[in-house]
C-alpha cells in the first residue's frame, strides 16, 4: 500500500485480464505466410507497454506496423478466424489504457501517415488515418491551408481522433474534429475494406465516427479544410470560476469570436481565452461584445491578486506557485518567434508544445465531465471542489463544442450528452502531478469522485473507456449500451477489435 492509499474505496481492476494466447502460434504462422511482418521481440513489444496516462500497463504478444488497407484487412481476417484480439494505436495519447494491448496484436497505425490528395478548390484533404495532426498541418501549410478543428495535442493521430471526438479552442464555432470528416475508408472487424459517408454505407459511417474503435479501423479520411490564417489572442482574467464560465457560454452563444476556452491555475487565476482569425471579427468584438465580459486585463488582475495575498500572508506558498506558473506558462503561449505584429503564426506548434511541456508527466490523470449548457456551471464547481480536496495544485480546461444536428446519429454513444442542444460543454480536471508519484488508489479515488458527479447530474464523459468503462452504463443507460453492444457483436463476431475499451 502506498502512503497515500485510501482505505475503503471501491476496488477496480486497473488492467483487464490478459489474453492467454491459446491460438497465438497458429495465428502468427498464418500471418507470416501472408507476408505481414510480425514483431515479437521484447524490444518491439515493450515500446507499447503503456499510454500517455502511465497508469495502465500491458504487453502485446506481437506488433504489426500498418502499411496499407489491404494489409490491415488481411490481418483482421486472420485475427477474426483465430479469435486473436487486435488493439489499434495511433499517438498513444489515451489516459485510461484504451490503446494498451493486454495480449494479442498491437496494430500501430502510424505506418499509414501519408497525405493522399489536397483539393484546394473543394477545400478537402484525403489522408491516411495514422498521420499525426502536426504532419497533416505541415502538408496543408505548404499549400496555404489549415485543418478546421483538431485536438490541442497534435501528436495524436487523425484516425484515433475521429474515433473519439477531438476538441479544439475553435470547437464552439466549428464543432469537434470528428464533425469535419466527409468520408472514410474503413477496415471492418471482419476484414472488409469499405468506403463510407453520409450517402454511402451511412450506418457504418455513423458507428465509426465517435465509435471508440469498436466498429472499424479508419485507414483513410477525407476532411474539410480551410485557408490558413494567423490568429490574434486576447486574455481576460477572473477570480470567480462561475463568472468566467458564464462569460464563456455567453460569447459562444453570441458567436462573436473564432476561438474560446478557459484555462485555470486552480480556482485562483482563471483565464478566458478569446481569439480571432480576422481583424474585422476582432474589431467587431471589441466594439460590441468586450463590454459584456467581466474579466480583467493582466495588470489590473495582477494588482487585485497581489492585494488578496498581501492580506493573507499564510498563503504565501500558493502565491509563489501562481507566480512561478505564470512565468513559465505565459511565454510559451505567446512565444516571440511564433508571433508577428501581435498575431500567432502557428498555433499548431505553440499549443502542442505547451501541452506536453506544462501538463505532461510520468502519470497523467484527466477525468472530465461533458454537459449540456444548463448543467455545466454546477459540474465545473463541483469538480473543482473535488480537485481541491485531493491535490494541492491542478488546472481546469473548459471548452464549448457546437453540435451539428445532422450528426446526431454519430453522437449516440459518445462524449456528447443526449440532452445537449446547440452546444455541449466539457471540463477537464487535471491535477498537476509533476514528478510526484501517487498510488493508484489515490488517483482512482479522485477519478471516481469526478465521474460520480457525472452520474449524479446525468452528464457524459470524454474519456469513459478503458479503466473507466464501468461508468458507461451508469452514464448512458442500459438501453443505449445494449443497442450498441448488439451491433458490435453482429459486426465483430469474435469480439476481437479493441476489446476492453468499451465492451
Amino acid at each position: 500500500m502506498g502512503p497515500d492509499a485510501l482505505q475503503g474505496i471501491p476496488r477496480q481492476q486497473t488492467n483487464p485480464k490478459r489474453w492467454q494466447g491459446e491460438q497465438w502460434q497458429t495465428f502468427a504462422t498464418a500471418l507470416q505466410q501472408t507476408g505481414i511482418e510480425l514483431r515479437v521481440t521484447q524490444s518491439n513489444t515493450g515500446t507499447y507497454v503503456t499510454d500517455a496516462g502511465g497508469l495502465a500497463h500491458g504487453m502485446p504478444h506481437g506488433v504489426v506496423i500498418a502499411r496499407s488497407a489491404t494489409q490491415v484487412a488481411a490481418l483482421i481476417q486472420l485475427a477474426q478466424y483465430h479469435h486473436v484480439p487486435v488493439t489499434t494505436r495511433g499517438g498513444g495519447l489515451t489516459t485510461e489504457g484504451e490503446s494498451v494491448a493486454f495480449g494479442g496484436v498491437l496494430l500501430d497505425m502510424t505506418g499509414m501517415s501519408r497525405v493522399r490528395h489536397i483539393d484546394k478548390e473543394a477545400l478537402t484533404v484525403r489522408t491516411e488515418g495514422g498521420i499525426f495532426w502536426h504532419l497533416l498541418a505541415e502538408a496543408l501549410r505548404r499549400e496555404g491551408l489549415d485543418y478546421l478543428s483538431a485536438p490541442l495535442n497534435l501528436t495524436s493521430s487523425v484516425g484515433g481522433t475521429i474515433g473519439v471526438g477531438g476538441i479544439d479552442v475553435n470547437s464552439s464555432k466549428l464543432g469537434c474534429s470528428a464533425d469535419q470528416a466527409i468520408s472514410l475508408q474503413v477496415v471492418t472487424p471482419i476484414g472488409e475494406i469499405v468506403e463510407c459517408s453520409d450517402q454511402e454505407n451511412s450506418e457504418l459511417f455513423q458507428r465509426v465516427i465517435l465509435g471508440y474503435g469498436q466498429f472499424g479501423i479508419i485507414t483513410e479520411a477525407t476532411l474539410r479544410i480551410r485557408p490558413y490564417t494567423p490568429l490574434r489572442m486576447h486574455y481576460f482574467y477572473y477570480s470567480s470560476l462561475r463568472v468566467a464560465v458564464e462569460d464563456l457560454m455567453r460569447i459562444d452563444r453570441a458567436q462573436c469570436c473564432d476561438y474560446s476556452g478557459i484555462l485555470t491555475m486552480m480556482d485562483k487565476a482563471i483565464t478566458l481565452l478569446v481569439a480571432f482569425d480576422s481583424d474585422e471579427r476582432e474589431d467587431e468584438f471589441l466594439r460590441q461584445h468586450r463590454k459584456i465580459l467581466r474579466g480583467y486585463g493582466e495588470l489590473p488582475f495582477a494588482l487585485r491578486t497581489a492585494a488578496y495575498y498581501t492580506l493573507r500572508p499564510w498563503r504565501v506558498k500558493e502565491a509563489l506557485y501562481l507566480y512561478q506558473r505564470k512565468r513559465q506558462l505565459f511565454p510559451d503561449l505567446q512565444p516571440t518567434h511564433h508571433m508577428q505584429k501581435g498575431q500567432m503564426l502557428d498555433r499548431t506548434v505553440v499549443f502542442s508544445r505547451a501541452v506536453w511541456k506544462h501538463w505532461g508527466g510520468r502519470q497523467m490523470v484527466i477525468p472530465d465531465l461533458a454537459c449540456s449548457i444548463d448543467k455545466f456551471i454546477e459540474a465545473v464547481e463541483r469538480g473543482n471542489a473535488v480537485c481541491k480536496k485531493y491535490f494541492p495544485h491542478y488546472t481546469l480546461y473548459c471548452v464549448g463544442i457546437k453540435l451539428r444536428e445532422e450528426h446526431r446519429p454519430h453522437y449516440e454513444l459518445s462524449c456528447f450528452p443526449p440532452d445537449a442542444t446547440g452546444w455541449a460543454y466539457g471540463c477537464e480536471f487535471e491535477p498537476m502531478l509533476g514528478d510526484d508519484n501517487y498510488s493508484r488508489d489515490q488517483l482512482q479515488s479522485f477519478k471516481n469522485a469526478i465521474y460520480d458527479i457525472g452520474v449524479d447530474l446525468g452528464t457524459s464523459y470524454y474519456r469513459f473507456g478503458g479503466m473507466m468503462k464501468g461508468y458507461i452504463r451508469r452514464a448512458l443507460g442500459d438501453e443505449v449500451v445494449n443497442k450498441h453492444l448488439a451491433m458490435k457483436r453482429q459486426a465483430d463476431p469474435a469480439m476481437i477489435l479493441n476489446r476492453n475499451v468499451i465492451f
